[in-house]
């Protein structure tokens, strides 16, 4: 199969506007595609063969000359574009630009997003996760950036906090664990066992499984370094 090149996806989108009444021309100053149509707002579509950064640098330098700014791509197959596609809608919405695909095996454009002003809606639920993981957090124990490697939450530093109880004090209750380290949820989180450090005993009674101990052995080690 040959190369898809962005003219390729003039045809489609000309025709597309075309039969919207407007009249199209390709390469007009520094646009890709203008369309006007009486006394409407003029159409910029800037084309590309596929999702770039650059592709949205030129859509938002022709928004100094129209509101009705649109980026058209190939349509690509599959679920890895699917993800691309929905990403970049969600990307154009924020900047007020338009979305179309062009499918270039028989000229099929789709519209999946007109411009338009966005005002974006707040999450009050998520605002408060990200809060109170903030303010339950001990210090700062992640480099922000990070990648590939186990991130340590407020849930992870109330764990540490019981398996280092257990591993000083032995098999203990889970009331006498949540008293001594603070770790008020400390009874339902050795139960669910998120990281399998620990194991049930007696009925609420908990001990460290041996991952558990060889766990709180390294971090032993790592303090007394």
């Amino acid at each position: 199969m040959s190369r898809i090149l962005e003219t390729d996806l003039y045809g489609p989108v000309k025709d597309f506007l075309s039969n919207q009444g407007y009249e199209v021309k390709g390469e007009v100053g520094s646009a890709d595609i203008v369309a006007c149509r009486g006394e409407d707002e003029p159409v910029i579509v800037e084309l590309k063969t596929g999702f770039t950064l650059s592709l949205f640098h030129q859509a938002i330098d022709r928004q100094s000359i129209t509101d009705a700014v649109y980026v058209a791509v190939a349509r690509g197959k599959g679920r890895r574009f699917q993800a691309a596609l929905k990403s970049n809608v969600k990307l154009a919405r924020r900047l007020g630009v338009g979305l179309i695909t062009v499918r270039v095996s028989d000229g099929l454009v789709e519209v999946h997003l007109d411009p338009g002003p966005y005002a974006p809606r707040k999450s009050k639920p998520r605002k408060a996760r990200l809060l109170r993981e903030f303010s339950r957090r001990v210090g700062d124990p992640n480099k922000g950036g990070s990648t590939r490697t186990t991130l340590v939450t407020a849930y992870r530093q109330d764990a540490m906090r019981c398996a280092t109880y257990l591993a000083a004090n032995g098999p203990s209750r889970g009331a006498e664990v949540a008293k001594s380290t603070g770790v008020e949820q400390a009874t339902r989180m050795m139960a669910d066992d998120h990281y399998g450090w620990f194991e049930r005993v007696e009925r609420g009674v908990y001990g460290l499984s041996p991952k558990g101990r060889k766990t709180a052995e390294s971090w032993t080690n790592d303090v007394a370094s």
